[in-house]
């Protein structure tokens, strides 16, 4: 139960990130991105937007995930989307900043567990 609890605040998050990057990208976006120049938000709105429909791709698949009704696959597709998300976290703590690791992989990471020690 405690992983679907985490699978559905993972999908939260990556939906809260399609929402700024999609849709907020020169608003909310510059909250939470305060290191980036502010002069490029209006310039990269599309490649932010490419960003945010992935994230959405990857909280569909842990949507999804919640709704299969066999527990052996409903495990592996919620393990290979949350391989996804801390991959996707991995890279961006590497290449945007840090603080990514720990919103995005570390939950990520505890629901593998979960899912893999159950």
């Amino acid at each position: 139960m405690l992983q679907k609890i985490l699978i559905g605040f993972i999908a939260f998050l990556h939906l809260y990130i399609l929402y700024f990057e999609m849709f907020a990208w020169t608003t909310k976006g510059r909250k939470v991105f305060s290191k980036f120049p502010p002069e490029l938000f209006e310039p990269t709105k599309p490649m932010a937007a490419n960003q945010g429909l992935y994230n959405g791709f990857l909280a569909a698949g842990l949507i999804w995930s919640l709704f299969i009704t066999d527990v052996v696959w409903q495990d592996n597709v919620a393990l290979f989307f949350l391989g996804c998300v801390s991959i996707a976290g991995i890279y961006g703590a590497f290449s945007v900043e840090k603080k990514i690791l720990y919103i995005q992989t570390v939950p990520a990471l505890i629901t593998i567990a979960l899912i893999l020690f159950s």
